[in-house]
C-alpha cells in the first residue's frame, strides 16, 4: 500500500531514492522494477511497480488506435513510459524528459496512491494541495453518491 507524503531529492544525475520504508514490499512486489510516465492531467510524474504498470498498459492496449481522444491518451502515457530500476542503495533515475515535463528539480515530493506514486516538484504540490484544500471546501454540497457513503 503506497501511502503518504516525503519530501525526497534529486541527484545532479536525475536520481531519486526511494524512502525505506517502502523499499522491501516493493523489492517483493515488483524486484525493484517501475515504469514511470507522465500524468496526462497535471504537471507530475506517475511512477509505477511494474506489476501495476502492466495491468494499465493492458487497459491502454483495449483503447481504439483509431479514435482520437483514446488514441491521444495512449501517445501520452505510453510515449512518455520509461521503465527504471531501483539500484542496491534504492534509487532510480528519472528520465530528463520526463523530470523536463514536471519541472523536477533537486527537491521533489513523492506521494502515495495506493497502487502507485505522483512525483512532483515541490512548489507546484503545495500550489496543488492549496487548490485543492479550496476546492474541497467549495464542493462539500455537491458530493456525488459515491462520496455520500464515504464515512472518514
Amino acid at each position: 500500500m503506497l501511502r503518504g507524503v516525503t519530501a525526497i531529492s534529486l541527484d545532479t544525475k536525475g536520481r531519486m531514492a526511494l524512502p525505506k520504508r517502502y523499499r522491501e514490499e516493493l523489492a517483493e512486489q515488483c524486484d525493484g522494477v517501475f515504469v514511470c510516465t507522465i500524468d496526462h492531467q497535471l504537471p507530475c510524474l506517475l511512477l509505477y511497480p511494474l506489476p501495476e504498470w502492466e495491468r494499465i498498459e493492458a487497459k491502454l492496449s483495449k483503447l481504439s488506435s483509431l479514435n482520437p481522444v483514446e488514441r491521444r491518451l495512449q501517445r501520452l502515457l505510453l510515449g512518455h513510459a520509461f521503465e527504471c530500476e531501483m539500484d542496491a542503495q534504492g534509487r532510480f533515475l528519472l528520465a530528463p524528459t520526463l523530470r523536463d515535463y514536471a519541472g523536477l528539480d533537486s527537491k521533489a515530493m513523492l506521494v502515495g496512491q495506493l497502487n502507485k506514486f505522483e512525483i512532483w516538484q515541490q512548489e507546484k504540490w503545495q500550489q496543488q494541495i492549496d487548490q485543492d484544500i479550496q476546492l474541497q471546501t467549495q464542493a462539500t454540497e455537491s458530493f456525488n453518491d459515491r462520496l455520500s457513503d464515504l464515512s472518514l
